[in-house]
């Protein structure tokens, strides 16, 4: 696919999770020099993991990775799919690299920055929208099948979790790696292609 080819590209990420930012500090990195049309879309950690068997530490994260996903996906409903993308910088700038485990403190000051009013915070604890937002989820986990995670990008309608990468490549390499992504998502025969994680989420 040449650099000058418009690419369709639909990116499903948890605020909450740190590897989902990572790659999706790639995809803002890629966007500077290719010409990507991407739709931004929830998808849940809590949901995805609803019926499985994991420990009580990571169980226990769960309710406050609700609140944003159910915050970012009444947004959506009330305000558009172009607040998608702002609020989830605004909210994943405070949680991963500005470290915050409070979503009392990091809604009020993400909605301010994205010029949102700060009533919309208590969408975090309604299950208002969840239908929603549940519907988002499966959209994106449904292309790749229930043994994955966040994030799940497609490009061009292929499918696939990841790319899982730490810390998120610039310039060059950057372009590199998705190209090499690109070319693999373009063979309908591809399918994975992993290795153990080494380092944890370096971010800038």
């Amino acid at each position: 696919m040449s650099a000058s080819t418009s690419t369709t590209v639909d990116f499903w990420f948890d605020p909450s999770c740190p590897w989902a930012w990572m790659t999706s500090r790639w995809v803002d990195e890629v966007a500077q020099h290719r010409d990507l049309s991407v739709t931004w879309h929830v998808m849940s950690l809590a949901v995805l993991n609803e019926d499985t068997d994991v420990s009580d530490d990571y169980r226990a994260f769960f309710p406050r990775a609700l609140k944003y996903t159910r915050l970012v996906t009444a947004v959506a409903q009330l305000h558009g799919q172009t607040f998608v993308k702002p609020l989830y910088d605004a909210l994943g700038t405070r949680i991963h690299p500005g470290g915050s485990k409070d979503p009392d403190a990091v809604i009020p000051a993400a909605l301010d920055e994205v010029g949102l009013d700060r009533d919309l915070a208590r969408y975090a604890d309604s299950d208002e929208y969840d239908e929603q937002m549940r519907a988002s989820h499966f959209d994106g986990i449904n292309r790749v099948g229930q043994d994955v995670g966040t994030p799940v990008i497609a490009i061009e309608d292929v499918a696939f979790f990841g790319p899982v990468i730490s810390p998120a490549p610039k310039g060059d390499e950057a372009l590199t790696l998705w190209d090499g992504v690109v070319a693999a998502a373009s063979y309908p025969g591809f399918f994975e292609l992993k290795r153990s994680r080494t380092a944890d989420p370096q971010f800038d």
